[in-house]
């Protein structure tokens, strides 16, 4: 039976659930697991027991930090992914995007060496298992729109404006 250890935070985009390995964040979430969420862990994981667990292995801290204002305390949480080969691939790029800059789908696409990948790569982003960490919220549409955003587009607003990311128009609130 593997053991998992889980935690929940509350942050500015609402609470979010953490769960980690004996080395490695493998869920961040919005709100609580779903069973859609336990699923996935069954059919990743086979047996395994969700322990309650404090900050592990100091990620929760890391993630506090992150809202905190200190935006990079999320770049080094080791994280492991079990993905088809090429969301694998995106995710991994996902990292390289730097806090404060964006990217479009296609520009995603073409540093994997594909740029008429565009579409696999959104879709590989709907399918992330580790919100924030992991910053889909960085990709948008090619014209600089915000597109699609499985936390809800006023997340994403929320994280972009938090990273600096100057969106124009008016400062939106967000409301859980």
């Amino acid at each position: 039976m593997t053991i998992l250890y889980t935690d929940y935070i509350d942050s500015p985009v609402g609470l979010l659930t953490l769960v980690a390995d004996e080395q490695h964040l493998v869920v961040l979430s919005f709100g609580k697991l779903n069973q859609r969420g336990i699923a996935a862990l069954q059919q990743r994981f086979g047996d395994y027991q969700l322990v309650t667990s404090a900050n592990p292995h100091g990620f929760s801290a890391a993630i506090r930090r992150y809202f905190a204002g200190d935006l990079t305390a999320i770049d080094t949480i080791p994280v492991k992914l079990d993905g088809k080969p090429f969301q694998n691939q995106v995710w991994l790029a996902l990292r390289t995007i730097p806090v404060g800059t964006t990217r479009s789908y296609g520009d995603l696409a073409a540093q994997l060496g594909n740029r008429s990948a565009s579409r696999a790569v959104g879709y590989a982003n709907s399918q992330n298992p580790i919100a924030i960490v992991l910053p889909c919220h960085r990709v948008i549409g090619a014209n600089n729109d915000l597109t699609g955003y499985g936390g809800g587009l006023d997340r994403k607003r929320w994280l972009l404006r938090h990273e600096g990311i100057d969106l124009g128009g008016e400062q939106m609130a967000f409301d859980l």
